[in-house]
Formats: C-alpha cells, sequence, structure tokens
C-alpha cells in the first residue's frame, strides 16, 4: 500500500490545504493519506490565543472530509497527544512500525522542502519515507527545486524524492488568514465546514453573534455540524424549501434557516441523542426511546432554538420534520416535503412526489406521508403515530 503524510500546524485548515493534499494524492496514486495535526511544531511557535489542540483536530477532521477521498483519508492525533516537541522523524518511526510493509511518502510544500536538511534528523526522515514536495505558485519553479533535489540526493543516497508543481492550486498564507478572520473576511478561503466551527467556537477573533447570523454565516456554521456526505441533502433541501416557500407564499428567509438546521444532530448516536434529551428536557414516548431516526429533529430543535436563537414557527418545523403531526402549519409542511423530495434524492416514486408537491400542497404531503406508512410497514417497522395522525386529518 502507498501511504501519504501530510502533517503541518493547520491554524487553521484551509483550501490550499485541501486542494494541494487532494493533487497529490491523485498524481502519486496513493492509496490512503494520513492527516496529522503538529503538537508543538520545532521550526516555529504557535501564534498567542491558538485553537486548543483538540479544536485544531476538529477543524482538521472537517477540512479532510472535504478532500474527496471517499473514506480514503484518516486524521491521526500522534503529535498532539505525544509529549514534546512534534519531531517528523518521531512520527515516522512510529508509522514504520503500523505499517512496516507498506510505502509511505511525506508529503510538504516548497518552504518545508528547501529546508528539509535543517529538520531534525533528515536522514532518519529520507530512510522512512519518500518525500513527495509540491510548489502552488509560479515562483515555485522546477529550476528552484532541482538545485535542492540534487543536493538531497548527493548528501542522502537512500532519499527518494518526487516533485511536482500543482496549478490552479490556491496559496493561502495562514498569518494574512488569521487576521482578515478576525477583520471579518477570509471565509472563503476555508472549507465551509472549516469556517462554519470558527464561527460557532469563536476562534481568530471572529465573536460572532450565533443568533444573530446572516444566512451566509449560518449556512456554514450549519455545515459545520454534519458528516461530509450528508452536506449536499441539507443544501439541497434548503434549495427545495426556498422553491416551495416561493410557490406557497411562506416566509422564505424562515424556510431556509429551517432547512439549514434541519439535521444538526443527525450525526449524534443513539448515547448522545439521549443525553441532549435528557439536557434538553425532552419527553419520549416509547418509540422515540428506541428509534435513532425519530430523536434528531426533536433535539436538533432544540439546539437550534438554545444556540442560535429560533423563533417557536423554525422549532416546530424542525420537530415535526421527520413524523409530520395533525394540523401542520404551512412552513412544516414546506420542511417536511423540502427533506423528502430535495433534488439529491432518489427513490421510486419521488418525482410524482415532487410533481404533486408543487401541484398541490396538501395533496403532496398526504402522499409522502402513505409513502413513508407503506415503506415503514412493508420493512415491518412501527409507524410513529403523529404519522398516521397527519395522514388521517388530510384525508379527512
Amino acid at each position: 500500500m502507498k501511504i501519504g503524510i501530510y502533517g503541518g500546524t493547520f491554524n487553521p485548515p484551509h483550501l490550499g490545504h485541501v486542494t494541494a493534499a487532494r493533487a497529490v494524492f491523485e498524481l502519486l496514486r496513493l492509496d490512503k493519506l494520513l492527516v496529522i495535526p503538529a503538537g508543538l511544531p520545532p521550526h516555529k511557535d504557535l501564534p498567542d490565543h491558538s485553537p486548543t489542540a483538540a479544536q485544531r483536530l476538529e477543524m482538521t477532521r472537517l477540512a479532510a472530509e472535504q478532500m474527496g477521498l471517499d473514506g480514503k483519508v484518516e486524521v491521526l492525533d500522534m503529535e498532539l497527544s505525544r509529549a514534546g516537541k512534534s519531531y517528523t522523524s518521531d512520527t515516522l518511526v512510529e508509522l514504520k512500525k503500523r505499517y512496516p510493509d507498506d510505502e509511505l511518502w511525506l508529503l510538504m510544500g516548497t518552504d518545508m522542502f528547501l529546508t528539509l536538511q535543517a529538520w531534525h534528523a533528515p536522514e532518519e526522515i529520507l530512510s522512512l519515507a519518500g518525500i513527495a514536495a509540491f510548489g502552488r505558485t509560479e515562483a515555485d519553479t522546477e529550476e528552484l527545486f532541482s538545485v535542492q533535489r540534487d543536493y538531497l540526493y548527493k548528501t542522502y543516497p537512500q532519499a527518494r524524492i518526487f516533485t511536482l508543481t500543482i496549478p490552479g492550486v490556491i496559496d493561502v498564507s495562514s498569518t494574512e488568514l488569521r487576521q482578515k478572520l478576525a477583520e471579518g473576511t477570509g471565509g472563503a478561503l476555508l472549507p465551509p465546514a472549516v469556517y462554519g466551527y470558527i464561527l460557532r467556537q469563536g476562534l481568530y477573533g471572529t465573536n460572532a453573534d450565533l443568533k444573530h447570523l446572516s444566512i451566509s454565516q449560518l449556512r456554514p456554521v450549519a455545515l459545520s455540524y454534519l458528516k461530509h456526505k450528508r452536506i449536499p441533502h441539507v443544501l439541497g433541501t434548503e434549495q427545495e424549501a426556498i422553491r416551495l416557500a416561493e410557490r406557497y407564499g411562506a416566509d422564505v428567509e424562515k424556510a431556509r434557516v429551517a432547512a439549514l438546521l434541519h439535521d444538526c444532530t443527525k450525526k449524534l448516536d443513539m448515547d448522545a441523542q439521549l443525553a441532549l434529551c435528557d439536557h434538553y428536557g425532552i419527553e419520549l414516548d416509547e418509540l422515540e426511546r428506541v428509534s435513532l431516526k425519530l430523536l434528531h429533529s426533536k433535539t436538533g430543535a432544540a439546539l437550534a432554538r438554545d444556540v442560535f436563537g429560533v423563533d417557536e414557527e423554525i422549532y416546530n418545523a424542525i420537530w415535526w420534520h421527520t413524523t409530520g403531526h395533525a394540523g401542520m402549519t404551512l412552513l412544516e409542511k414546506i420542511i417536511y416535503l423540502a427533506d423528502y423530495i430535495e433534488p439529491s434524492r432518489d427513490f421510486p416514486g419521488v418525482d410524482k412526489l415532487r410533481q404533486v408537491c408543487y401541484k398541490d400542497l396538501n395533496e403532496g404531503l398526504c402522499l409522502g406521508l402513505e409513502m413513508t406508512i407503506r415503506e415503514m410497514t412493508d420493512m415491518g417497522n412501527p409507524v410513529h403515530r403523529a404519522t398516521l395522525e397527519a395522514r388521517d386529518a388530510l384525508k379527512g
């Protein structure tokens, strides 16, 4: 197996990191990528008021999810959890024990490559891993690389070196980015979920008021709560909610907020869901206590009100988006159906359901409820009473 190793402070991880890692992964035809945030970098001190190790780790995990490598990337905390300076040689020794028969490649940018001989134990580094050095700007030319490459080959005959220039990769200065964030800009240089996490945590001097976010701020914050594979669904639900709200005269802004936050606790497991229910005093019926799918709408609504200050109308739209209930409001119907028919949904009957929803909202809601009831019954699963009551109320 061919394994890439990408280290750095990732303070914060930005689009330059993401696009470079993805490009090198493809060009080297790697089988796996290990992303390793440094604990105490030996070549520079972390700036004052930097995020904690746990926060940098979470940001790196969010960024790694957006590399589009389909489970082939893993974020390790080995340097964050190891005492003392984060020497690459120590990391490689440990990784070689984990992967004794695999081919290791250490990824690095131009600046790191040009100073490699000054690192701690460079000979050991070059004996344990190949070097994949990438340039991101027009100044990072092959002429610049070749001088250093020739020097390393002469000094360390065992070295394996691969250099490449990656056109189109975003060149970002982490120092300048931190300054931009403090000034209220810079979000476009970050993976959306990372930017959202920064706003949530108030990192780098952002100090956003979570209860008064604009849609452009709320969107990345909402995405930071999600697993990467759920992001297209939530963005699709937002767009579907906009269309339905415009079609039926609902409040578009409220529809967008409810859609963006409707799955904000979806990734939590059963224990975490039940803990949130206890925290927010949410009473559960017998079916809800054993059904993970039913819990996220209730905990999501509670979190949306607590953290983001959503009003009662949005709260209820999130609360009922999974089961529905008798006498649903216009916004509740829109979020229930937007979640059901957004563009990434692909199941038998969805095209017909979409057509009906834009012809008559109540007719579409009734059809959607009946489809849910039929599916649950065919699978031998119990149907929540609120869903049955919602269907019966519409049928009169």
